[in-house]
Formats: C-alpha cells, structure tokens, sequence
C-alpha cells in the first residue's frame, strides 16, 4: 500500500466531520432564532399573536376533543384526514409542559430528525451535503412559522420517505402512507419509484399500511372521515394563485370581498366559484402530465425519485385553491432531499422556492393585512411569491422531463441506458 493510500482517507474524513460540526452550530444559533422571533410573537411585524396562537388555541381545543375519542366532526376548521390526530395528540409524550410548550419541542426534535437524516445522506458516496445545509438555512426563512404548525412533522414524513425507498422500498412507502394519513400530498412521492418489481412492492405496501392505520383510528375514534366534508367547501384563499389574480380584479372594478371562512381569509363574489372551478381543472391537468412523464420516462438517475416528488408537490400547490405560508415547508424539504443527490436537476427549483419562501414570510405574517385588505402592496407580494413558485413548478417540470428521455441534456453526455455508469455523476 502506498503512502497516498494510507493518507488519504484520514484527509477526507476531517472536511467532512467540520462540515457536520458548522450544520450543527448552524442550526442551533438558527433555531434558537426561530424560538426568539416565537416568543415575541405579539410583535406587529410578527403577526401579533396570530402565528403561535394556532397552536395554543386551535390545536390545544383539538387535542381536548381527540382525548375524547372523536375528532371535531362539527368543526368547519378540521380538514385534516385522521392521522393528524395522533400528531395533535403527541405533546401528551411530554406531559411536564403546557400543550404549546411540548408541542414546540417536539417540532423542534423532528426538525432536528430530518436535518440529521439529510446529513447522513449527504455523506453516503456520490451524495452531497447541500440538502442538509438547505434545510437548516432555508426553514429559519420562514421565521417562527414552522414552529407553530404541524408541517414540519409532515414533511419530516415524506423526507425520510424518499431517503428511505432507494435502499428500503417497502419501508420507504409506508412512511409516505403515514404521511398521507396526515396530510394527503406525501403519497405524491412515490411518483418517482421505478417502474415494475420495485413499484408494484412499494405501492402495495402503501395500500396496506394506509389501510391498516386508517382501520385503526376507525376503530379508536369517532367520525375519521369528517375532514372530507369540510375540505369540500373550501373556497379560493387569498393567497393561492387563483386569489392573487381576483385580488388584481378588485382595481379594475371587480366587487367581491374578502371573508374569514374554513379557518382562512378566502374571496367571495362573482365569478369566484369558476376561479375555483379553473383551479381543479388546472390540478387535473398537472395530475395528467405527471402520468404521462411515468409513462414516457426512459432513462432515470439516482435522483430521479427525488425530483419527480418535488416537482409532483410543486404542480399540485401552485394550481390549488389554497395556498398556505406553512406549504413552504413542504418544499423546502423536498428540494433539500434533491440536493442530497449530486444527480438532481433540481438546484435552479430549489433556488427559486428558497427566494418564494423569503418573500412569504412578508407576506405573512409581516404585511398580512396588506394581503387581505387586496392593496398594491399585498398584490404585489402575492404576485411575487407565487410568479417564483409557478416558475418553479414549470422548471421543475420541464427538467424533470428532459432528465429522463433519451436525449441528453445540455452539455451532459449521451447515455444509451435507464442506469448511469459508475462515476458518472456530476461533482457537487
């Protein structure tokens, strides 16, 4: 054995570990920040309460009612399928805190969960360390949002999920099954899965773990399906990119007006319904050329899962109806996992949602009543946030599309199979 041989991996090894020491000072020094900005909640730049009281009003009045074994049926606010339940139940782990108290925390070791789980990804051969650092620099964007809503616990879900299914693809699908349970768009990446033996398996193992989880809070409480009803009669959100277009309308005459209904400030009016309307339609859309891309894919990276699921979420949240700040989180996650692999076409999206997300948070909970009261500056806000989002979805898209067809991308090489060569991949 050679000198250089011996040497070497001692070398490598040093970088890595202060790579891994800066993330974790990094993201103490950030989160602490995050807690700081929480607890000067009432601030008006801050939301004057608004953000924290989320949890401890709404979230606390639920958990009340989930101890009871039913979930809040009457309730025009729950829209959530039955796995939200257990993660409004959890802050009974830690019963020596008030309900907002263990639920911070909890939120707060879930974050840590999922940027330990990028990192450990991150330094698998052929893999990156950008999605770990993407994580605990892109969620203090948000400010003190995450904290406060159960979003983070989701996308903890779908992120474990996708760095799961490669080596585990049983294990992998029935996390994105408990996510589902939670939330519904986690399902979403298993878009990704490669087709045959491997889809079939994973598929089935969702079926089964979804199945089976919902059987069970079936039978431990009363009323699961109740969120449908209450999903069903929502409206367009201010914030959704059909709302930012009738918000426009509102300076050319248009009359409608901004109302608090299913727990959000949507429009109401004329016209508002075909808005909506125009909105499923759009969703539908994305649904069909998400199948024709699985149909059409020829050629897959070890990326490929990854950025199939992060455009798959990008499609269906610019064409919803509703657009929450707290959907950011969602993205965020799902372009850390892409930046895990030096194979992603991604980091231009992931760039685009960062920025998205930094204008959010001035949006809300900064200038919400900006937003609601429809002026210049909130249309401007809106139309900024979700002009990057919609051209992140569509670049998202685009390259996710080129990235599996046979003919190579710009300045890649020509490559006659579905498996890349080995060293392949382009550096980080």
């Amino acid at each position: 054995m050679s000198p250089f041989q011996s040497v070497t991996p001692a070398r490598t090894r040093v970088p890595t570990r202060h790579r891994l020491l800066a993330l974790a000072a990094v993201w103490l020094v950030t989160r602490t920040a995050m807690l700081a900005l929480l607890a000067h909640d009432t601030l008006p730049l801050l939301g004057r309460g608004a953000v924290a009281r989320e949890v401890w009003k709404l979230y606390q009045h639920w958990y009340v009612v989930l101890s009871h074994g039913a979930f809040p049926a009457h309730d025009t606010l729950w829209q959530y399928p039955p796995g939200a339940g257990a993660v409004l139940l959890s802050p009974a782990l830690l019963p020596g805190l008030t309900y907002f108290q263990a639920f911070v925390a909890l939120t707060l070791v879930t974050d840590a969960v999922v940027a330990v789980a990028l990192a450990r990804a991150g330094t698998r051969p052929g893999r990156s360390l950008r999605g770990a650092g993407y994580w605990t620099l892109g969620l203090p964007l948000l400010l003190h949002v995450p904290l406060a809503r159960y979003d983070v616990q989701v996308t903890a879900l779908a992120v474990l999920s996708l760095l799961t299914l490669t080596r585990f693809p049983r294990a992998g699908a029935a996390l994105a099954a408990l996510g589902a349970l939670v939330k519904v768009w986690p399902a979403l990446v298993l878009l990704g899965v490669p087709p045959g033996r491997v889809t079939r398996s994973a598929w089935l193992w969702a079926a089964v773990t979804g199945s089976v989880s919902f059987a069970a809070f079936a039978a431990l409480f009363r009323n699961p399906l109740a969120f449908a009803r209450q999903q069903g009669g929502r409206g367009v959100q201010i914030e959704s990119l059909g709302g930012t277009a009738l918000a426009l309308a509102t300076h050319a005459g248009w009359p409608g007006r901004v109302r608090y209904r299913y727990g959000a400030l949507e429009f109401t009016g004329p016209h508002v319904a075909a808005v909506g309307h125009l909105s499923l339609a759009l969703t539908a859309a994305a649904l069909a050329l998400l199948v024709l891309w699985r149909l059409r894919a020829r050629r897959r990276t070890p990326a490929t899962p990854y950025d199939a699921a992060l455009s798959a979420v990008l499609l269906f949240t610019v064409t919803s109806r509703v657009i929450s700040p707290q959907y950011m989180v969602w993205l965020l996650g799902l372009a850390a996992v892409c930046l895990t692999s030096r194979a992603t076409t991604q980091r231009p999206v992931a760039a685009l949602v960062a920025v998205a997300s930094a204008v959010s948070v001035v949006a809300y909970p900064a200038l919400y009543h900006e937003v609601a009261s429809c002026t210049w500056t909130g249309c401007a806000l809106m139309l900024t946030r979700n002009g990057l989002l919609a051209a992140a979805a569509v670049t998202s898209f685009v390259r996710l599309w080129r990235s599996t067809k046979l003919v190579p991308l710009p300045g890649e090489p020509a490559r006659g199979s579905n498996r890349l060569p080995h060293g392949a991949l382009s550096p980080s």
